[in-house]
């Protein structure tokens, strides 16, 4: 098995020491397209294997993609990281360029290669991937869903006092702090709706503080966080790897589900071996469901700029 994770910052180095912590592959490379960047990280990482006891072979490459060959995942987190004030949006123009341009490359060597798509703004960034590879749909995967629903089960673990583990909570839609939806009226603590120790104003807070939970960050860091987004991008590599058949929410194409086609968003989906493997229906009230149409609204306004580049 082989995996290789672009961009070689901090969110790719997180993901890539989460890869290599759990010896999800033999092969791992990591690459990014400042000089020697890439290189140092992965002998940082290497010289920490007698010390952590995996075996995973890790090597760093600047921009030479031939490295990259017959990788069966690639995870892809290169582009501008969020600063303050800055929206997802204003990412695209510059973000739109570097991931149609790694995936081209990556498909080159790795052609069977799983995308899993990491840069802002995620959600178009995964439409342009699909786009303009034009490979079959379930290989190309969003992560931020799964970032988003780890945050929000940990908003409800610090205001329920209890294990982010035993809760199950999904966050739909899209990745953004307008777009998110999270659906707090489905989730449980092992398997008792969370609705029934939480008051009105306290649901409402949570929901809130999930919404802006990158915004948060990258105010209290001045960047955009790392370890989350690496391990969540780590998880859904590990459920690919080891056929798990995990449900997760990712941003993937949409052909009529929950109403939308033409569109990346995120919604909960099986991660096997062959990437995205179902899509899970889930039934939505009346209100969340135009939560839902609103905010593919907002992601195909985000879309079309894409045609203007």
């Amino acid at each position: 098995m082989k995996i290789t994770v672009v961009g070689a910052g901090a969110v790719g180095a997180t993901c890539a020491d989460n890869i290599a912590r759990k010896e999800l592959a033999n092969e791992l490379v990591l690459l990014d397209i400042k000089e020697g960047f890439a290189e140092g990280k992965a002998q940082d990482m290497m010289q920490t294997a007698a010390l952590l006891g995996f075996d995973t072979r890790i090597s760093g490459s600047t921009n030479d993609y031939t490295k990259t060959a017959n990788s069966d995942v690639v995870v892809i987190t290169s582009g501008l990281p969020r600063k303050p004030g800055m929206t997802r949006e204003e990412l695209i123009g510059t973000n739109a360029g570097i991931v149609k341009g790694v995936c081209e490359n990556i498909l080159k060597y790795s052609p069977n290669a799983i995308i899993i798509v990491i840069s802002n703004p995620m959600d178009t960034m995964t439409y342009l991937a699909l786009q303009s590879t034009g490979i079959p749909k379930n290989r190309i995967i969003g992560m931020g869903g799964t970032l988003d629903s780890a945050r929000f089960k940990y908003q409800l673990s610090t205001t329920l006092y209890c294990s982010p583990a035993d809760l199950n909570a999904l966050v739909v839609g899209g990745h953004g702090d307008t777009t998110m939806i999270p659906l707090i009226k489905h989730a449980t603590w092992n398997s008792i709706p969370v609705t029934q120790f939480l008051s009105s104003e306290q649901q409402e807070k949570i929901i809130a503080d999930t919404m802006v939970g990158g915004a948060t960050l990258t105010k209290l860091l001045g960047t955009s966080a790392w370890y989350a987004p690496g391990a969540a991008g780590a998880a859904l590599v590990e459920s690919i790897v080891r056929d798990e058949k995990k449900l997760f929410t990712c941003c993937v194409s949409l052909n009529g589900e929950y109403g939308q086609s033409d569109i990346c968003l995120g919604v909960p989906v099986v991660i096997g071996k062959n990437g995205w493997e179902k899509i899970v229906d889930m039934e939505l009230s009346a209100d969340e469901q135009a939560a839902f149409n609103k905010s593919a609204d907002a992601v195909r306004s985000m879309n079309d700029v894409l045609k203007t580049l």
